[in-house]
């Protein structure tokens, strides 16, 4: 094994992810890859009409300013998921929200009509939730424990 290769192998993310492989994919974390079978199910089912892995959406243009050039932004959401309504979710997950997400979603939101979702794992609240229900869930036991109830 190279020295390249360990470092590859080993590597991990900001947060302590592991990348996983699944299907011929790479994907950022175990979590991400669990919501890629569920997406894979509820294809198979019928829930849904189909699902596309990391689309890209463009926040904003390349631009140049007094001779300086500036980069695109662009937002890659982990998934976009097509449902039979013909609505479209834009999915990403993720344990924490992290302050670029914050940014990149404001700036979603002002562009695109999809619905974009930040949706985590959780067992004890039934499994796939959206992140930010998850808080108010957790912030509302925690309230309940300090008054006692």
């Amino acid at each position: 094994m190279t020295a390249k290769e360990y470092r590859k192998q080993t590597k991990k993310t900001k947060y302590g992810s592991k990348k996983v492989e699944l299907d011929g994919y790479i994907f950022d974390s175990k979590i991400e890859a669990r919501y890629y079978e569920q997406l894979k199910w509820l294809q198979a089912n019928d829930q849904i009409l189909f699902f596309r892995l990391q689309p890209r959406y463009l926040l904003q243009e390349a631009f140049e300013k007094n001779g300086k050039k500036y980069r695109k932004i662009e937002y890659i959401a982990d998934f976009e998921i097509h449902h039979l309504d013909g609505s479209i979710e834009v999915v990403d997950v993720k344990g924490v929200e992290t302050e670029a997400f914050k940014i990149k979603k404001k700036l979603f939101e002002h562009k695109y009509p999809h619905k974009l979702s930040l949706v985590t794992y959780s067992k004890k609240w039934g499994g796939w939730v959206e992140l930010e229900e998850l808080e108010k869930k957790r912030k509302a036991v925690k309230k309940m424990a300090q008054l006692g109830i």
